[in-house]
């Protein structure tokens, strides 16, 4: 029997479990009293475990958790941010952009081939013609008017010289010396004088008429042209002046063929109604251009929140927790109630406005959902916070694992004790100072791998496993 108790003996030494292949060395019992206690909340994690874990960080702020109004909703145009560009009459069109290109302001749009382009500058040349014509008319009534001067002159001297000799002759013959026959003739040719003169200032009066009828004239043929360049730059899209400045030998109307739309501002080509060689319609439409930049955000808060709300609190959009926006900057802004209600759902809508000197967030479009965080009015002070995603439970404990401080690749598991919250962000009453780091992403793993362990401690190897004790 003894053989086989030493065999056993021997086995059950061998058998001793371990967490490492070799054996470890014992310690002396004066350096179990000399070295200090490690901390039994505190765990690895390194940069490789980081990685692995996609672990992340959020910092401990100051922030009015109790006041603060977070509601969800949306980022739409400004209605000043859409432009749409029609065909001004019936024609062939040929697009030159493409859909979502930005375009500046004066790129070329489209070309617009029109019949009623031709018409008008048939029109254009008949009121050229009409106006070269009246100007022609009234340009000839001031020689006619100069002869007319000379000639009333001169019969206007016979007359004042028969006036004379008839006078000279009544005078003679009164003394008996002028023979009758000479004072009848001469008062004859002082009589036809005279209505040489008459005939004069009928003339005058013709000439006056003329005049008037020509300058009537002038002023219809250059205001029908006038009012045709000014259709004729409402279709092209050019000013009258442009339109008759020199191209050439002959003005720029005339030499237009085909009418090339620009973009009146710059913005983002958002829709083609139509494609290159259809036939559009009068005042149909092409394409539409919006302002990415130019947008709000529109929200729908409660009738009962109207206590708290009014017009021109600060606001901020920040984005939905999670994914690749989780960590960009939020947009300020200044909050705007609607003038009416929806009784029906007993809701109220809420606009933010950006700030108009601080830069857009690349993220904020037009259709992105966000939350609008409004600062409401009432009692409250800042207090320290942190990101409600920070927090995870373990059974009926709200764990968080602070970075410790002093030693950045360890978390230190705390007990977290929380106030209010807002449904991002939750009040922690103790346990962190403003700027501490939080874990963010991988609290979750954290928190697995330490659940019931928290007093034996433990560490993460580099590929994301974890094991209890200090190896």
């Amino acid at each position: 029997m003894k053989p086989l108790a030493s065999l056993l003996l021997l086995t059950t030494m061998c058998a001793v479990p371990a967490c490492r292949e070799r054996p470890e060395r014992p310690v002396p019992a004066e350096d179990h009293a000399d070295a200090a206690p490690e901390p039994t909340n505190r765990v690895d994690i390194n940069a490789s475990v980081r990685q692995n874990l996609g672990i992340t960080f959020a910092r401990v702020e100051s922030r009015n958790v109790g006041r603060t109004l977070r509601i969800p909703g949306r980022f739409e145009l400004l209605p000043t941010a859409r432009r749409e560009y029609r065909a001004p009459t019936a024609g062939k069109v040929e697009l030159l952009v493409q859909q979502y290109q930005s375009v500046e302001a004066g790129t070329p749009l489209y070309r617009f081939d029109s019949p009623r382009w031709r018409e008008l500058q048939r029109e254009l040349t008949d009121a050229d013609a009409a106006v070269k014509l009246a100007e022609a008319g009234a340009d000839s009534i001031a020689p006619y008017k100069d002869a007319h001067e000379r000639h009333h002159t001169e019969i206007q001297k016979a007359v004042d010289l028969w006036t004379h000799r008839v006078s000279a002759l009544e005078q003679v013959q009164a003394a008996g010396g002028a023979r009758a026959e000479n004072v009848a003739q001469a008062n004859a040719s002082l009589a036809t004088a005279r209505a040489d003169l008459a005939e004069t200032f009928e003339k005058e009066v013709d000439l006056i008429a003329r005049e008037r009828e020509a300058t009537a004239q002038l002023e219809a043929a250059s205001s029908r042209q006038r009012i045709l360049l000014e259709a004729a730059a409402s279709l092209v899209g050019l000013s009258s002046d442009e339109l008759l400045a020199a191209n050439g030998e002959r003005p720029s109307w005339q030499a237009i063929g085909q009418i090339e739309v620009r973009a009146l501002s710059s913005g983002v080509i958002d829709t083609m109604h139509t494609t290159s060689g259809s036939f559009v319609d009068s005042n149909g439409p092409v394409l539409t251009t919006v302002r990415p930049d130019q947008v709000r955000f529109r929200a729908h808060a409660l009738q009962s929140d109207l206590g708290r709300l009014q017009d021109g609190l600060p606001a901020t959009v920040v984005v939905p927790q999670g994914g690749s926006l989780r960590d960009s900057a939020g947009v300020a802004g200044t909050l705007t109630l609607a003038p009416t209600a929806d009784a029906e759902r007993r809701m109220i809508e809420l606009v933010m406005t950006p700030k108009s000197d601080e830069p857009l967030a690349p993220w904020a479009r037009a259709g992105v959902s966000a939350f609008l965080e409004v600062v409401v009015s009432g009692i409250g002070r800042d207090e320290l916070a942190i990101p409600l995603a920070c927090v995870a439970r373990d059974g009926t404990q709200s764990i968080i694992f602070r970075r410790d401080p002093a030693d950045h690749n360890k978390a230190v598991r705390m007990d977290a004790d929380l106030g209010i919250d807002d449904g991002r962000w939750v009040v922690i009453k103790s346990g962190v100072a403003e700027g501490n780091e939080i874990v963010l992403d991988g609290v979750y793993q954290l928190m697995v791998a330490t659940s019931g362990s928290i007093t034996k401690g433990g560490h993460f190897h580099p590929d994301g496993t974890f094991h209890e004790g200090d190896e």
